[in-house]
């Protein structure tokens, strides 16, 4: 396995560029039975689907992806992605985590990282996700990270067989729960320019 290519480091976790190498153990996490019940899916992705589309994910500007990386020993832990809207300037956000980095605050952390590259570098004006009802869990971590409810989507997915809710969560620049990990990335910038 190649070395993650860390982009932008926060407390416990960083946000790094996916590895190719890594692509089984990414369709592994997606492949989990809570990943699919939290996603509202109802099936298992083939690895033969996630192989062919892992070229027409990197090459597409519009699907963002980090790979969320622990700091203490450089682990993978799960994956981050905007799916960018470029004509309005806003992206669709998803997190998945490894199982066995479930239930230790990453998630809130990871969504944080994405959110401060989304509109520290990456310039969005807001960022959205749905998220089903039963999922507390991931309702209280996306608050942490800076989202707010914003609507409702009636009996729209399923959880364990159920039709639920989908929770509307949006974020923007402004309401960023600071201070900003892009200041440090980027080093020292000049606000002003010498001529």
């Amino acid at each position: 396995m190649s070395d993650p290519h860390i982009l932008l480091t926060g407390v416990r976790l960083a946000l790094g560029m996916p590895r190719q190498d890594m692509l089984p153990e990414y369709h592994k996490w997606e492949n989990d039975a809570r990943t699919i019940l939290g996603y509202g899916n109802q099936w298992a992705q083939a690895w033969e689907v996630r192989a062919a589309g892992w070229e027409r994910q990197r090459g597409n500007d519009r699907y963002q992806q980090f790979e969320v990386v622990r700091l203490e020993d450089t682990t993978p832990v799960g994956m981050t992605i905007l799916q960018i809207n470029t004509f309005v300037r806003t992206a669709e956000f998803v997190i998945v985590l490894a199982p066995e980095a479930r239930g230790k605050g990453y998630a809130a952390e990871a969504t944080r990282l994405t959110l401060d590259w989304a509109f520290h570098l990456g310039a969005l004006r807001m960022v959205w996700l749905k998220v089903l009802e039963p999922n507390r869990a991931g309702i209280t971590a996306y608050e942490k990270a800076g989202f707010r409810r914003s609507g409702r989507l009636r009996k729209s997915g399923y959880w364990l067989g159920q039709p639920v809710d989908e929770i509307l969560m949006d974020a923007l620049p402004e309401e960023f729960p600071g201070p900003s990990a892009v200041p440090t990335a980027i080093g020292h910038w000049p606000t002003t320019t010498q001529r």
